[in-house]
């Protein structure tokens, strides 16, 4: 079943990139107590991952935050070193935090994985964006296959 409003945040183990090497974050702990949008890509270094959908978040942090945000976080189905080199790439600092979900445990808890095995690419993440209270969402935007609308930064910007 896929995520709803006013359902919990699934407690699950992803894993992010440090200067200490891939750490484990519990995403019960990483939820509790604050505002959190979540936006999950199918890709790192994917075309409209790459050119839209996380440098929007990132233009758009400060925005988010002053609208109550504490937090902005990436997660896609990708380890968490492939993450770290994506994050590299597009020059992110703290703006968003990076979360690898390599198993897709996570995205299957939200119930939003996507198989693309038919394209050598696994089981991936649908494109979406979620915005959590205190683990308990309060909007969720996800995507049509090849839309890029509901899950934009701009979009997060609206509902809040």
């Amino acid at each position: 079943m896929t995520i709803q409003p006013g359902d919990t945040i699934p407690a699950v183990k992803l894993m992010q990139a440090t200067a200490e090497g891939p750490r484990e974050v519990d995403t019960g702990t990483l939820f509790a107590g604050k505002t959190v949008v979540l936006f999950g890509v199918p890709g790192a270094f994917t075309p409209t991952c790459s050119v839209k959908h996380l440098p929007g978040f990132v233009e758009n942090a400060a925005a988010l935050r002053n609208k109550g945000v504490d937090l902005v976080a990436c997660m896609a189905v990708n380890d968490a070193f492939v993450l770290a080199a994506w994050a590299k790439d597009q020059g992110i600092t703290d703006e968003v935090v990076m979360l690898a979900d390599g198993s897709a445990n996570f995205t299957r808890a939200l119930g939003l994985e996507l198989d693309l095995g038919a394209r050598g690419m696994g089981v991936r993440s649908q494109r979406f964006a979620l915005v959590a209270k205190n683990g308990l969402v309060t909007h969720v935007g996800i995507e049509a296959p090849g839309a890029f609308e509901a899950s934009r930064a701009e979009a997060i910007l609206d509902v809040l």
